[in-house]
């Protein structure tokens, strides 16, 4: 039976996390699979702890929770996360619902099937996004594509599984999970890409702008080049 850990990185998601985790926990075959939730809180405002703590009482054999001292943001989060979990493959998934946890399946069952596989990412098929974020992203995924080439047409999707210790052997910077594609290629590892459903966010707010995420992009991106170019 394999065995995994799902990284929830949550900012402010009170209105959505307990329907997430919900759609989890009654997607996942518990005969195939051995698994545990680990909800990483980055200093959340409203009532999202709360909520993850009902959660908990209702699957305590599933749920883990582990709280960031500051707000970090996603990439702290995700590390703290993988730090805190027992299994050596992690599954990671957006807080938002915009990722669709029926997809989870399907991702296990490619990284499963080879072991030369270190990571499996999701491809957002049809985004339920606004346009500005669409188009920005589409860009920033092309230009990013042609210079790192990781084949990857959607590095940011939040739905990915990965091992562990090749995890453990990325230098880390913030931003860094945007360009996991890329960086796992720098231990010779072998990448799967596939498509999955995306869905409307129909709680709470993004916690990016698109400006300022963009030249923080370009400025990673370089980092992420050399890394490879040295490599």
């Amino acid at each position: 039976m394999h065995s995994f850990s799902i990284i929830i990185p949550v900012f402010n998601e009170e209105g959505n996390i307990e329907i997430l985790i919900d759609e989890i926990v009654n997607t996942i075959d518990k005969k195939k699979y051995n698994y545990e939730i680990v909800v990483v809180d980055d200093c959340s405002q409203d009532n999202t702890k709360k909520n993850i703590l009902k959660c908990l009482s209702i699957y305590p054999e599933f749920i883990r929770i582990y709280e960031n001292s500051k707000n970090y943001g996603q990439s702290k989060s995700i590390k703290n996360g993988v730090a805190k979990s027992k299994y050596q493959n992690i599954l990671t998934i957006d807080g938002d619902r915009q990722n669709n946890p029926k997809d989870i399946t399907r991702l296990l069952k490619v990284y499963f099937s080879d072991e030369n596989i270190k990571l499996v990412s999701g491809i957002r098929h049809n985004r339920k996004d606004n346009l500005i974020k669409k188009i920005s992203s589409r860009v920033a995924n092309k230009v990013r594509k042609i210079i790192l080439k990781d084949d990857c047409d959607d590095s940011a999707c939040g739905l990915k599984i990965f091992d562990k210790d090749t995890f453990n052997k990325i230098p880390y910077f913030d931003g860094f999970h945007r360009f996991f594609p890329s960086l796992f290629l720098i231990y010779g590892n072998k990448n799967q890409y596939i498509n999955v459903d995306h869905r409307y966010r129909v709680s709470g707010q993004s916690k990016y702008g698109t400006t300022k995420r963009l030249f923080k992009g370009l400025k990673d991106m370089i980092f992420v080049y050399k890394l490879r170019k040295n490599a």
